[in-house]
């Protein structure tokens, strides 16, 4: 097995930037209280709507907001759905997901990209040229930097500030938090379509930067392992990059091993193994590791009382 460790570690940060932004926009959504699992549906939204929008323009800024925008559409049905209709918020997300992979697949279909679209990398200067860590930190794309700074963002205002305050208040007993004047529905509308505006974006660095291409079925469960590393990360931001690069090297890994024939040490191994192994280790660091508490009214309808 021959594999470069400098190129592995560069492909590790793109392999796991839809991942980390889609868990990100999770984190907050269930930091208000608010269990959504229809992450994947809008991931996969995203992807065909960003490639639609960025191949018919070409412009990638395009790509990226039209996917933002398609991840909130279809975070608005969640929300309405479960913060106005009260309906179960587990069979919900699980709805939405189906939704968003069918009408994503009927959106994608016979679609003829109509102009090329080109990610640029952007190398930071006097960074980018250090030896061994320039090519694996310093040499991405914008939104891969974008990810790490989300993730800083989110921290820093869910720890020492005043929405953040609030927005954990409303996700530990929104009973309590509307007696003291919160706008409980507010907050949590708000959280969701944070969500799934970074689900969208997730979904669309897959289709535009990582493969480039549509294909049906093209987010192939990072939205599941998005909602696991939120687990994972005992619902800290700074942990979700740890969890991101984690699963995101497994995948980059077991690509590279078939890339090489399948060989492990000489041992050649089939690979529907090799393509198990991230959901295989999710599965077992989430065994091993989630003793987090999780928000005391996450996935708990909230009725006003007058």
């Amino acid at each position: 097995m021959d594999i470069n460790p400098i190129l592995l570690l560069a492909a590790l940060m793109v392999a796991s930037t839809p991942i980390l932004l889609a868990a990100i926009g999770e984190l907050v959504t269930e930091r208000a209280g608010v269990l959504n699992l229809g992450v994947e549906g809008m991931m996969i939204m995203g992807a065909v709507a960003g490639y639609i929008v960025g191949h018919s323009t070409g412009s990638p800024l395009a790509g990226f907001a039209g996917a933002a925008a398609a991840g909130i559409g279809l975070s608005l049905v969640f929300a309405i759905l479960t913060q106005v209709l009260l309906t179960n918020q587990t069979a919900t997300g699980l709805g939405l997901t189906l939704f968003g992979m069918g009408l994503a697949s009927l959106m994608g279909q016979g679609f003829e990209p109509a102009l090329p679209v080109t990610v640029s990398k952007i190398a930071i200067p006097g960074l980018s040229s250090i030896p061994v860590l320039g090519p694996i930190l310093f040499q991405h794309d914008a939104i891969v930097y974008l990810s790490i700074l989300l993730v800083l963002a989110v921290y820093l205002v869910l720890g020492y500030s005043r929405a953040g305050l609030i927005l954990r208040a409303v996700g530990e007993n929104h009973d309590a938090a509307h007696a003291l004047g919160y706008p409980v529905r507010l907050v949590r509308l708000l959280a969701i379509m944070f969500g799934g505006a970074c689900a969208g974006l997730g979904g669309a660095y897959i289709s535009l930067v990582r493969v480039p291409q549509w294909i049906d079925g093209i987010t192939a469960g990072a939205g599941w392992i998005a909602l696991a590393i939120v687990v994972f990360a005992s619902w800290k931001p700074w942990r979700l990059i740890g969890g991101a690069y984690l699963f995101g090297g497994m995948t980059v890994l077991q690509l590279n091993i078939q890339g090489d024939g399948g060989k492990i040490f000489g041992v050649t191994v089939p690979v529907e193994y090799l393509s198990m192994t991230p959901f295989v280790a999710t599965i077992v660091v989430l065994v091993v590791m989630s003793a987090g508490r999780a928000p005391g009214s996450l996935g708990k309808s909230f009725h006003a009382s007058n």
